[in-house]
């Protein structure tokens, strides 16, 4: 994926939405990492950069560049976002909201598509999340 930035900024947007980045969730960003290329020293680096920034800035930045990309990138990131909500097990309120704000508010995407790129996203980690879970 080449925007990975902006993938960077909906995962720390997701995940921390409820105040704090919970264990399955930082195992999903880690496979995340491995199954779109981001190399992982910079994802925790970003990271770190974002936690001091303002969330409605780095929301605003992040549907300014989703708005610059292809409707399969954007598709591709929403269903990232959907699979950062389910790691563990659970989609809060709070998570669907932001994720519907950006899919169907700001970006009109057919839910069909971001579901059917979601269950291909669940499949890749699997290998990754199997990895994490047996060394631990």
């Amino acid at each position: 994926m080449k925007n990975k930035t902006t993938l960077s900024k909906l995962y720390f947007l997701l995940a921390s939405v409820d105040g704090t980045i919970k264990p399955k969730e930082e195992a999903i960003g880690d496979a995340m990492c491995s199954v779109e290329g981001i190399e992982a020293r910079s994802f925790a680096e970003t990271l770190l950069v974002l936690k001091a920034e303002n969330r409605a800035a780095i929301m605003n930045e992040s549907i300014k560049a989703l708005k610059t990309m292809s409707c399969e990138e954007q598709i591709r990131c929403i269903a990232w976002m959907c699979v950062i909500a389910n790691a563990d097990g659970f989609m809060e309120k709070v998570e669907w909201q932001l994720i519907y704000k950006v899919y169907h508010k700001e970006l009109n995407l057919p839910l069909e598509e971001v579901l059917s790129e979601q269950k291909k996203l669940s499949a890749a980690c699997r290998p990754y999340l199997m990895t994490v879970s047996c060394a631990a």
